[in-house]
């Protein structure tokens, strides 16, 4: 059994706990250590940047704690109850395959082959690569679903193709996808692109699994999920192969004649379409092989249809689409043309409403009918299952936005784009309110959603704006490019709760980019532009990356004095405590807090930010006792947070109170008081029964067994 207090036992736990910084319970453990790792070397000793530094801390604390019998006790009984990552117990499986399914016999035994490789410490990797509409991502859909039992512990799917971006989802989004699938809860996926591969890779070691990656844009999306690992075999799908992957290279062609053949009459005559033979060499030859082509025409098998189309164009599968279109009436072609303006990953009636400037009841019966035309298809929710949303295929939209120019002018497309925006920024600003109803915020956003919408509680406004922030995202995009700095702005403030309950770093990580440019661009002194940088800010250090954190509050701050804001700026400088908190610089996150409070001062009586004054008090008062705590300041730590406490306990805030608790308990333990921190831990347990907080109360119950462990002899 390793000894806890070996060097490589050690770096093991601060690895670990470091790891774990998505949730509370993480958050509070790393803060936790490195009050105790200061108190174990004597002197400050700032948080790890790397396996080096964290290694060398290591070493330090094991030549403390050898000599030490008290100290190894302590860092022994942390060791015992720091959190540690799940392995995710999930076997999750592919999506169902396309039924009609023909050929592609040779493909199938390249992948057989890959998959079936002797391990030698090499990726079992293939590419399948091929024109759109080609048919890659069936193929590897279809391929893993007939070797399932080559998988017995899972097939992993993620989608690459992004939200409007150039290079499609990045990495560390696609490691949590990853994650999350295998059974790791999100507030447990780790907030670093290195953490996260480590974990996956841990988590894959001794599976036998398939992960197919579709839609894949570059070789960089690919790589960190690769591993050595002898039972995984990952399948990419991608239009042409990915330099600077080492993998086998499947090209996808057209299907063979009598294979194209059989696959339009069997999806023909699954649709109830009467075949016109004599129309039939006109539309293969007219498809040319492209299985989008085949089930798009397969719908429109008749000979009058097909004798008025002309000769193939060179492209068969973006013909198809323009078979298609012309198939449809003038007011659904339209549709198709304007929702095809940007890249929205889940269009519901309401956001097709705003932007065909249409009544719902109408925009229903549009989309009913684009369905039918197989020109949308149903998107899935974020739990898997079809929720009534639609999205447009890239082909279907390069060609759609294209022709809008043509047929519809600049006006008219930017018009579209410009009424989901704002139907976007309408929906999210009151689900906001409803999931995060205390704080602040700028500008008038007590409004009601879009047609008197209202929400039974926080959980559930909180769960909307997760289920929409595909589109809210792409909305980001969209206004910054239409130059509407107050709707890139108003939706990012609107996010704030997803950032602070539901993490989601990664993936609003470039809106809050997008939204520090606009507000810049307009006024780098203003209100928003200050407020901006702060939240890029809250988010970079939960990512990890602290020196650009640090640059954003500092922003931040000089900003919010430009502007005259004494609030904003208290809450620059709280944020960068915080920062100092999680970098285990205590006595500089002290004077943060002292600063943000001195700060507090200034604001005029009458302004509105001053009726949250009290609360963000108590706020303050809070940090500064962990500051105090991380110091090894007992007394001063104690009586800050008995005063936190003190408000928190009148104002019935049942999760700060909590909180507050948690802290006080901990400085009890820390100083040698178990006994005395045993009932606040109860009492915190007891105020979060109702909260739904499941990373708290793991924390807390860890926390008061270490207590009653460390409770002396009767």
């Amino acid at each position: 059994m390793l000894d806890p207090t070996s060097t490589a036992a050690i770096a093991a736990v601060l690895g670990a706990v470091g790891s774990g910084l998505a949730n509370e319970a993480g958050k509070a453990a790393w803060e936790n250590a490195g009050g105790l790792v200061r108190r174990i070397v004597g002197r400050e000793v700032r948080a790890p940047g790397g396996r080096v530094e964290l290694d060398g801390i290591a070493q330090q604390v094991h030549d403390a704690v050898r000599h030490d019998p008290d100290l190894a006790r302590a860092w022994t009984a942390f060791a015992r109850s720091a959190p540690r990552p799940g392995r995710g117990g999930r076997v999750p499986v592919l999506g169902a395959s396309t039924r009609f399914f023909t050929d592609r016999d040779g493909e199938r035994r390249a992948l057989t082959r890959e998959a079936s490789r002797k391990a030698d410490g090499r990726p079992r990797i293939a590419v399948l690569h091929g024109p759109q509409g080609i048919g890659t991502s069936a193929l590897a859909v279809h391929w893993g679903c007939a070797e399932a039992r080559r998988f017995p512990d899972g097939q992993l799917y993620a989608d690459l193709r992004g939200t409007g971006t150039a290079s499609g989802t990045d990495p560390s989004t696609v490691l949590r996808l990853l994650l999350q699938q295998l059974g790791i809860p999100a507030a447990e996926v780790p907030p670093g692109r290195d953490d996260r591969q480590a974990l996956l890779r841990a988590c894959t070691a001794d599976r036998r699994m398939l992960i197919v990656l579709d839609h894949a844009r570059s070789a960089a999306q690919i790589l960190p999920v690769l591993t050595s690992a002898p039972g995984v075999f990952v399948v990419v799908a991608a239009r042409h192969p990915l330099p600077g992957l080492d993998a086998v290279g499947i090209p996808v062609g057209p299907l063979a004649d009598k294979d194209a053949r059989r696959l339009l009459t069997e999806v023909a005559g699954a649709g109830n379409v009467p075949l016109d033979r004599a129309a039939l060499p006109a539309v293969l030859a007219r498809c040319a092989g492209s299985p989008f082509a085949l089930r798009a025409a397969a719908a429109r098998l008749t000979a009058q249809h097909w004798r008025q189309e002309g000769h193939p164009g060179a492209d068969a599968a973006r013909t198809a689409v323009a078979d298609g279109m012309r198939a449809l009436a003038p007011g659904a072609a339209r549709a198709v043309r304007l929702l095809a303006q940007r890249d929205w990953p889940a269009i519901g009636v309401p956001l097709a409403a705003a932007i065909l400037g249409l009544d719902e009841a109408a925009a229903e019966r549009i989309l009913a009918e684009l369905a039918g035309s197989h020109l949308i298809e149903s998107a899935l929710s974020s739990a898997g299952g079809q929720d009534g949303t639609y999205w447009i295929r890239p082909l279907i939209r390069e060609y759609a936005a294209t022709e809008a120019l043509r047929e519809d002018g600049l006006a008219a497309a930017e018009q579209a784009v410009r009424g989901a925006v704002h139907w976007c920024v309408a929906f999210a600003e009151p689900a906001s309110r409803a999931a995060l109803s205390q704080g602040w915020r700028l500008g008038d956003t007590d409004r009601p959603g879009p047609d008197g919408v209202r929400y039974a509680d926080a959980g559930e406004a909180l769960t909307a704006l997760r289920e929409e922030l595909g589109n809210l995202l792409q909305a980001v995009r969209a206004a910054e490019e239409l130059g509407d700095a107050d709707a890139v702005f108003r939706l990012n403030q609107a996010l704030w709760p997803v950032q602070l309950k539901m993490g989601c770093h990664d993936e609003l990580l470039p809106a809050l980019r997008a939204g520090v440019r606009a507000t810049e661009a307009r006024d780098p002194d203003s209100r928003e532009a200050a407020r901006m940088h702060t939240l890029l800010g809250l988010n970079l250090t939960e990512l990890g990356q602290w020196p650009e954190a640090e640059s954003a509050f500092t922003a931040a701050a000089r900003a919010e004095q430009a502007a005259g804001h004494s609030r904003g700026r208290a809450t620059a400088i709280e944020s960068l405590g915080l920062l100092r908190l999680r970098e285990w610089r205590f006595q500089e996150a002290y004077d943060c807090f002292e600063a943000a409070d001195r700060a507090l001062d200034t604001v005029a009586a009458d302004a509105e930010e001053s009726r949250d004054l009290p609360r963000a008090r108590a706020l303050l008062e809070r940090h500064r006792g962990r500051a105090l705590r991380g110091l090894g300041r007992w007394a001063p730590a104690e009586a800050r947070l008995e005063s936190a406490l003190a408000f928190f306990r009148e104002t019935g805030e049942a999760y700060n109170t909590a909180r507050t608790l948690t802290d006080l308990a901990e400085t009890f333990e820390a100083s040698g008081r178990p006994v005395d921190a045993l009932p606040l831990v109860d009492e915190a347990i007891a105020a979060l029964a109702g909260e739904q907080a499941h990373y708290p109360l793991v924390h807390l119950r860890a926390l008061r067994e270490r207590c009653v462990d460390g409770r002396p002899e009767a």
